[in-house]
């Protein structure tokens, strides 16, 4: 018995150990196959497993990005692969000079048929050297939208909104235009079209739609959302509003969101979506009888009237009742509603306090702020929907004398000093308005010149007897603007 197992043993170590090839002076056996086979499973698993721990624990300790962090894992973990096959196959006894030439003479056969495979292990690495598209990275390619999940030396792995995992080729994105939404931030503009009934005001249609695009947390204040008026459609005034958002890869739930809220806001101030247009004539319209109640038998225009909800405060009016603003025509104050933003304070909210740049001019739109002076702890006044105040603050950079608190959820518009800019520059008969009208409250303007005197904040060259004359100068050296 013990003869018949040592005669199979020795039979299998024969089988393992006779050789099947030879290449060059190093002999291939079974038993050499089964050595190269568990050591490759064994190098494919030790790099698999250092490219996790590179990426997921050791380089995220070092605040790297994700994107850093596949590329760099991907490289070491395929680079270690490659020297310890080359290694495994000198510890074997295979000469790697011979393995060369051999490699070189069936080079032009492997290229030939494997010219796609060879395309895309370049292209992986082209990928993950140059670092054009990254792990992370919002991409849209070939009606295809979706972050990218992995890139390895073969193919891309794209994760779509929907959840899927499309394999795409590296040569194709390599080869093809791609478009990276993220490639520095994920931070781009959104395009909403939106079109209105022909006769509606223009500047009630910009006002509204900044009003909706502010009204969504998601959109961003700088740069500051736009109105676009595209053209005369056939059924309607196209215009488009411009919103930056900061992440892009959000647009179908952002624009669903700026589309419920302009719906609404459209409804409330009375403008209509029009539907197309069609002519209806009527053969016989004798026929036609007045329409009356089938309930009650009285004539439907003799229903109550539903009552209309109250429209919020026009933005354009509350403009013309600002004294320097009144001679200004609808399309110069829709320059002041797009370049103007909102700001929203909360119950208790302090807006500013007395002392700090006089930066910014406000009209209450909702709610109502208390204006007080801090220092002896005096109420002044309390200001509500469509008052404005600041204004002097803006125009002479006088520090604020007062302090304004939200003494509940209030909205306000605001032109700050440097929208303030544009708009003399570009209407420099705005600044004479604003002269002539400051000229009329001579004592007051003599008590800033006389406050500013004091903080040493007038310069030689702008001070004078003069308020008026003060006033012209100093609009100049804030502004950079003179008056006609």
């Amino acid at each position: 018995m013990n003869n018949l197992i040592e005669s199979i043993v020795q039979r299998t170590a024969n089988l393992f150990n006779a050789e099947i090839l030879s290449l060059g002076e190093t002999s291939i056996t079974l038993n050499v196959i089964c050595q190269i086979l568990f050591a490759l499973f064994l190098i494919i698993f030790i790099c698999r497993n250092l490219k996790g721990f590179l990426k997921y624990r050791l380089l995220s300790k070092f605040k790297i990005d994700e994107g850093n962090r596949e590329a760099i894992a991907t490289i070491i973990s395929y680079g270690i692969g490659t020297l310890s096959i080359l290694v495994l196959l000198q510890t074997q006894g295979f000469n790697l000079a011979s393995l060369a030439v051999l490699a070189g003479g069936l080079g032009v056969g492997i290229g030939l048929g494997l010219q796609s495979l060879t395309k895309n292990f370049t292209s992986g690495l082209t990928l993950l050297l140059e670092r054009k598209l990254k792990v992370g990275d919002f991409i849209e390619f070939a009606g295809l939208s979706g972050y990218i999940k992995e890139i390895s030396l073969r193919a891309t792995v794209i994760r779509t909104r929907e959840g899927g995992d499309v394999v795409v080729p590296n040569s194709q994105l390599v080869e093809n235009q791609v478009l990276n939404w993220s490639y520095d931030t994920f931070t781009a503009r959104v395009q909403i079209p939106v079109g209105v009934a022909y006769g509606t005001d223009p500047v009630l249609v910009t006002e509204t739609l900044l009003n909706c695009a502010y009204a969504d947390a998601s959109v961003l204040h700088d740069p500051a959302p736009r109105v676009i008026f595209k053209g005369f459609g056939d059924n309607a005034l196209n215009f488009e509003l411009w919103v930056w958002v900061n992440r892009i890869d959000l647009s179908p739930i952002i624009r669903s969101s700026i589309n419920f809220i302009i719906e609404y806001q459209l409804r409330q101030q009375g403008i209509s979506i029009p539907f197309p247009q069609r002519d209806l004539w009527l053969r016989n319209p004798e026929v036609l009888t007045p329409t009356y109640s089938t309930n009650n038998h009285h004539p439907v225009s003799s229903l109550p009237e539903l009552e209309k909800p109250k429209k919020p405060l026009s933005l354009r009016q509350l403009l013309h009742e600002v004294v320097y603003f009144q001679n200004l025509n609808d399309l110069e104050l829709r320059q002041m509603i797009e370049i103007g933003y909102r700001k929203r304070l909360s119950s208790s909210q302090v807006l500013f306090r007395e002392g700090d740049p006089g930066d910014a001019f406000y009209i209450i739109l909702s709610g109502e702020v208390e204006v007080y002076v801090e220092k002896i702890g005096k109420h002044l006044t309390t200001l509500g929907p469509g008052k404005f105040f600041g204004e002097l603050s803006l125009m002479l950079g006088i520090p604020r004398t007062a302090t304004i608190r939200a003494t509940e959820e209030t909205l306000l518009f605001a032109i700050n000093n440097l929208a303030f800019e544009k708009l003399l520059r570009e209407h420099p008969e705005l600044t004479e308005a604003i002269i002539q009208e400051l000229a009329r409250h001579r004592e007051e303007l003599a008590e800033r010149q006389k406050q500013l005197r004091e903080m040493g904040l007038v310069d030689d060259d702008e001070d004078d007897k003069n308020p008026v004359i003060w006033v012209r100068k100093r609009l100049k050296n804030l502004f950079g603007v003179t008056s006609l």
